[in-house]
């Protein structure tokens, strides 16, 4: 039999893509798809489409194995800088998965993320995902439900959960626009922001609602250019926002609420520190 790769590669890239939350990374994975296809007898083949999602998901594992054994290096400066022909292609294909869960995929193991990926995304049951994980389709299956758990993650109440949602989207809309009277009108009097950078190095920023308002809407312009980067998530189960531009965090915004303002945002950069978050997506 004989495989017609093409009609398959735009599914094969958007597997990839979910399973690494890159599109260069998803690319170089369908390329070596195409290599083991070109070397390999596909004459019993009976599933062309399952065949290649196998191999794909193979070759993403052992990505993801590698990306994690480097975790500790630091992320390259320029990854939440990208080119801006680069930035407009990953953010159509983020968009089209959902930042928000490509965030809390890198939160996964290598395992985890490609079991959940391939059984709640793409339908592949745990018999065929247990081949390509190496472990028995029960242990399969448990690796899917852990993930699915941590994507769910603990979630505040309902009521909790929409007030803190309008809270943070009109955060972001004043700072999107340099509306301080805006800003005030959701800050604690007592607010207080506590600036961290990739160093642990932190600084603070209090002196009531009007000072914290007027500093924060004088950095508009600069996060006006990165909004579309951030994605509405929970931090530790309060709704919050993390820079993520191409599905690893580079930045987390964590609010404490007091009633319907926020008391406390914590601006996160330090690596050992975003990769302790619970990040969980919003439905």
């Amino acid at each position: 039999m004989t495989i017609d790769f093409e009609e398959h590669r735009s599914h094969l890239r958007g597997v990839a893509y979910r399973m690494l939350g890159s599109l260069s990374e998803a690319d170089d994975a369908v390329q070596e798809a195409w290599l083991r296809l070109d070397r390999a007898d596909p004459s019993d083949v009976t599933n062309p489409r399952g065949w290649l999602v196998t191999v794909v998901a193979r070759v993403c594992l052992d990505i993801l194995r590698t990306r994690a054994s480097r975790r500790e290096e630091p992320l390259d400066a320029s990854a939440d800088r990208p080119a801006t022909a680069d930035a407009e292609q990953e953010l159509m294909h983020a968009d089209s998965v959902g930042l928000a869960l490509l965030v809390v995929l890198d939160k996964l193991d290598p395992a985890e993320r490609i079991a959940f990926v391939l059984h709640d995304l793409c339908s592949m049951p745990f018999d065929e995902i247990a081949t390509i994980v190496a472990r028995s389709p029960d242990a399969a299956r448990q690796l899917a439900s852990r993930a699915r758990r941590r994507v769910q993650g603990s979630r505040p109440s309902d009521d909790d959960l929409a007030s803190q949602r309008h809270v943070v989207e009109k955060f972001i809309a004043a700072l999107r626009h340099g509306d301080v009277p805006g800003l005030i009108a959701i800050l604690d009097p007592e607010v207080v922001v506590r600036f961290g950078d990739e160093t642990g190095s932190s600084s603070e920023l209090s002196g009531g609602a009007d000072r914290v308002a007027r500093t924060w809407t004088s950095g508009a312009a600069a996060f006006a250019r990165f909004a579309d980067l951030f994605a509405l998530v929970l931090v530790d189960g309060s709704v919050g926002l993390v820079m993520a531009p191409k599905g690893r965090v580079v930045r987390a915004l964590r609010f404490t609420f007091e009633g319907s303002r926020i008391a406390l945002a914590e601006i996160i950069a330090d690596r050992a520190r975003l990769d302790a978050l619970d990040i969980a997506a919003i439905d």
